[in-house]
């Protein structure tokens, strides 16, 4: 499977670790007053998506750089790559 890497171009998936769905860049406020149920959830439930999902990619073997990969589970067809940064970014996140 070939990553087009907005920096870099395409590589292989072999010079990436998968690291799972990209809701974890979406970390719950450890001030809020439901916070040990918010970090249960975000830490052990997670939905198991047929079909298009953004993932978090990290690109070991290259510029150490964090990627939000829009994948479709079922056939691997990769739709859209970007930094994660990027995507944090336009989530309101300041990081």
């Amino acid at each position: 499977m070939i990553i087009d890497h907005p920096i870099l171009g395409p590589r292989d998936s072999s010079e990436f670790v998968y690291l799972g769905d990209a809701c974890l860049i979406d970390r719950p406020d450890p001030l809020d007053r439901n916070a040990e149920k918010l970090f249960y959830e975000y830490q052990y439930l997670r939905d198991n998506i047929a079909g298009p999902m953004q993932e978090l990619w990290y690109h070991e073997q290259g510029d150490r750089s964090w990627l939000v990969v829009t994948r479709n589970t079922v056939t691997h067809e990769i739709s859209k790559v970007e930094l994660a940064r990027e995507v944090s970014r336009s989530r309101g996140r300041s990081k």
